[in-house]
């Protein structure tokens, strides 16, 4: 099952200051001693929103692998600001105190520092994938390699998520623990991917510990005030050194794969890999191709590695 628990190497959850007042709570899986690859999650989504079993697998690839909450989402720390209203965020009117993509970026950074690891692979999903682009293009000498999956680059009309989308993102959030895994199953049933087999019971599980964990909900709006007012990143991208992967699906109804085109147009020597059939999610079905792409990128780095160190 998804939602199983990783085995000996999965370290406890804990809490670290990552600078500016800001906390992140983070585990680890894997060998301390494993090429670091720090996964970053997506707009609202906890650390756990990358499943037990996926991290297990690329820590038995080698990997000391780092998954964490962003700010504003699970036991980081929360901002006490009421988001802006969405029609306001479109004119760009934001309130004080809305941080941005660089200030999680920054975050994510900090918490580098505070594990000591001076280089990493990074892995972005969605809003993950922007705050990873920016981490690489802010710190080229943090990021081995850069794998953004299902993300954009906030230029106008790229990437922008289905009407249909938008309507259920607007519905008012959920105040029990039940109305919340009854919320994520519409919506994965919605942005899911339609061409691969959903795991309604793990959807119910990732929702029902995200409740537990943190019922907040005005978290996921300043996250996207902290999209919103980022705006178009395309020129900063032009100085990513990084090697890059972006991975979409073709059937994504939260980020177009437009998104996905335009990442690999704004990173010199990026790379597209579209795999069929996946959406918004990553379904179990296509973890062996997703696994496959990430190892297969962090290697290419690795290699080129090895060859230095034997060249020397």
């Amino acid at each position: 099952m998804m939602g199983e628990a990783c085995g000996a190497n999965h370290q406890d959850e804990q809490v670290v200051a990552v600078g500016r007042g800001i906390s992140l709570a983070y585990e680890e899986i894997g060998a301390e001693d494993g090429e670091p690859l720090l996964l970053v999650a997506g707009l609202g989504q906890q650390l756990h929103s990358w499943p037990d079993a996926f991290c297990e697998v690329l820590a038995e690839r080698g990997y000391r692998v780092v998954r964490f909450d962003n700010r504003d989402v699970g036991r980081s720390t929360h901002e006490d600001f009421r988001p802006a209203k969405f029609a306001s965020m479109l004119v760009g009117r934001f309130p004080v105190g809305q941080y941005d993509l660089v200030d999680l970026a920054e975050d994510t950074v900090g918490l580098l520092d505070a594990l000591g690891i001076e280089s990493t692979h990074v892995v972005g999903v969605s809003m993950g994938g922007m705050i990873a682009q920016t981490v690489a293009a802010r710190h080229p000498d943090r990021v081995r390699t850069l794998t953004s999956i299902m993300s954009t680059t906030g230029a106008r009309r790229i990437g922008r998520p289905a009407l249909s989308t938008l309507r259920l993102m607007g519905a008012a959030p959920p105040k029990t623990r039940e109305a919340a895994i009854q919320r994520a199953l519409m919506m994965f049933r919605h942005i899911g991917s339609h061409g691969f087999p959903m795991d309604e019971e793990w959807v119910s599980a990732r929702a029902g510990r995200g409740w537990d964990r943190d019922p907040s909900s005005a978290g996921t709006g300043r996250q996207l005030g902290a999209i919103m007012k980022s705006g178009d990143r395309t020129p900063s991208l032009r100085s990513v050194a990084a090697p890059t992967l972006v991975i979409h699906g073709d059937r994504d109804r939260m980020v177009h794969p437009t998104g996905g085109a335009a990442t690999v147009r704004a990173i010199t020597g990026a790379r597209l890999e579209t795999i069929t059939g996946m959406g918004h999610d990553l379904p179990k079905a296509a973890w062996p191709r997703l696994l496959d792409l990430i190892d297969d990128h962090a290697r290419v780095t690795r290699s080129a590695d090895a060859r230095d160190t034997t060249a020397s």
